[in-house]
């Protein structure tokens, strides 16, 4: 199932590579540069990073947040009615998508976005056979609009999708920390970061870096997460190589 681009670099060998495929989960925070919309110059880097990951032949799907143009929860506590809300936000996950399809595509990467909502003027529905027949083909899969559904986070559906398309691992990238802590870094000066959990350790501590139905739909299915900052110039493309970077949470 190894890719067949013909516009590739020479690809390592795969003793050399942890991970043939991976679900790359993207903050949708970082897209905006730290404002709303989208910074086509932090798009454009995150892009080189994956671009330069798959050109080593590693098979990448991804899914993207869209917390820089909408985040239903914190609606909902504005009084908007929850799912409405939610459905919000899977179009701006979409809008994502397009962005780092676009960027991609400049990268000389074969790009391909899926979306659990039908909008067939500008994506395909989402169709895991489908998309397991694009990663073998080199290309990029981006999977937008959530899961379809109200009140199931990106973070979920990442391990989910993953599960379903044969993923080595989830990446999940997350914007301000870099790893697992046993506390909150942003509110306990003494909190330390763990280089390998188990999804058990995490689920009974309450570490909420990731949510907990994305925690223990890995652990049931030994799926492992590697968890990491975006910030960096090629912490996307190392950790897609499967270098030790952010915290590896492990099933026991």
């Amino acid at each position: 199932m190894s890719p067949t681009s013909t516009d590739r670099e020479t690809p390592v060998t795969d003793s050399s590579r942890k991970y043939k495929r991976v679900l790359l989960k993207l903050s949708g925070e970082a897209f905006g540069g730290g404002g709303m919309g989208v910074d086509p110059d932090v798009v454009r880097g995150i892009a080189a990073q994956i671009a330069e990951a798959v050109r080593d032949g590693v098979e990448v799907g991804v899914v993207v947040g869209g917390g820089n143009f909408f985040r239903g929860a914190q609606m909902q506590e504005k009084g908007m009615e929850r799912s409405r809300a939610d459905y919000m936000g899977m179009l701006g996950t979409v809008m994502n998508c397009l962005a780092l399809q676009d960027f991609l595509e400049k990268e000389g990467i074969d790009t391909r976005v899926q979306t659990a909502i039908t909008m067939g003027q500008v994506a395909e529905p989402y169709i895991p056979r489908r998309a397991i027949r694009h990663l073998e083909k080199g290309r990029v899969v981006i999977f937008g609009a959530g899961a379809g559904m109200p009140y199931f986070s990106t973070d979920t559906v990442s391990a989910q999708r993953a599960l379903e398309i044969g993923c080595d691992a989830v990446l999940m990238s997350k914007n301000g920390v870099d790893g697992v802590y046993d506390a909150d870094p942003r509110t306990n000066p003494e909190a330390k970061k763990l280089d390998r959990v188990s999804y058990v350790e995490a689920l009974a501590q309450s570490l909420k870096v990731v949510d907990a139905a994305a925690f223990s739909l890995c652990m049931e299915n030994k799926l492992p997460m590697v968890v990491f900052a975006m910030q960096g110039d090629s912490t996307i493309s190392r950790v897609l190589r499967g270098e030790p970077l952010g915290t590896e949470v492990y099933a026991d």
